[in-house]
């Protein structure tokens, strides 16, 4: 079952990393995420991947690397920093990263600028994933992200496709749609955000609601309809052969399994 699906780790130090890793290790989950978020940047982050190279790699990782929370003194540093990041990552048997420019954007060092400038170094061999937010334009009144997605295609250096999370799957279709008409000669693979509800989400949400994530006030007042949402959005990704990123904790048997009821169906 948990071949297709993705798991997001979040922790504080090393030694909570230790114990989810342990736990997914007896748990058979063999692919996992390590964002770039939060405490998770800088000296946490690079610690993180010399511990699981080291200790675990066993694991198919991806580590998402975000601008905003590794920038350092200037751009021309910064992406120094990004093209030892891709050098180092081949050492460390991770073969994919999901690029994502951060919670605020760096001028002239986002996403698409980094991608044109990777666009010129010569033999360089990686994957990179994009993440892409189908809910910007509607609910956020931010109409740049298709124009964004065609530049960062059009470098030839994107091998997946990441959707932020939201509850809106009519968007969703009508936003996958669209990509799949503008990359219909790439072969992509495709990643989508979940998280599982429970009274703690949507408490926590209502109470410091994420930075351009869509969440209907339906579902927020209704868990019962929440869960029949993530039970369709479920159903929409394997239609779509998207494979789900749990991003919710799953770090106990009665979590994990509240998340493996979803696609037991």
């Amino acid at each position: 079952m948990n071949k297709n699906i993705r798991f997001e780790l979040s922790f504080k130090n090393i030694s909570q990393l230790e114990d989810k890793l342990n736990f997914c290790k007896l748990n058979n989950i063999k692919n996992i995420n390590i964002p770039c978020k939060g405490l998770i940047k800088k000296e946490l982050f690079n610690s993180t991947i010399k511990y699981i190279s080291k200790n675990f790699n066993e694991f198919n990782v991806i580590y998402h690397y975000s601008l905003y929370h590794q920038y350092s003194k200037n751009k021309e540093e910064s992406y120094q920093d990004f093209l030892d990041f891709i050098k180092n990552s081949h050492i460390n048997r991770n073969y994919e990263i999901l690029l994502v420019s951060g919670s605020n954007k760096k001028k002239n060092f986002d996403s698409v600028d980094v991608l044109a400038y990777l666009k010129k170094e010569k033999n360089l061999k990686i994957k990179l994933g994009i993440a892409y937010n189908p809910y910007l334009k509607k609910y956020y009144n931010v109409s740049s992200e298709r124009e964004r997605f065609e530049r960062k295609i059009s470098t030839g250096l994107i091998n997946s496709i990441w959707f932020q999370y939201g509850t809106d799957i009519k968007v969703l279709h009508n936003e996958f749609s669209y990509l799949k008409k503008i990359a219909k000669n790439e072969k992509l693979n495709l990643f989508g955000s979940l998280f599982i509800p429970s009274k703690q989400f949507i408490a926590r949400f209502k109470f410091r609601p994420w930075k351009e994530v869509y969440i209907s006030e339906k579902y927020l007042n209704a868990l019962d309809d929440f869960l029949d949402f993530t039970n369709d959005l479920v159903c929409f990704y394997k239609k779509n052969n998207i494979t789900p990123v749990i991003e919710s904790d799953f770090s106990s048997s009665e979590k994990l399994d509240s998340v493996y009821s979803f696609f037991r169906k």
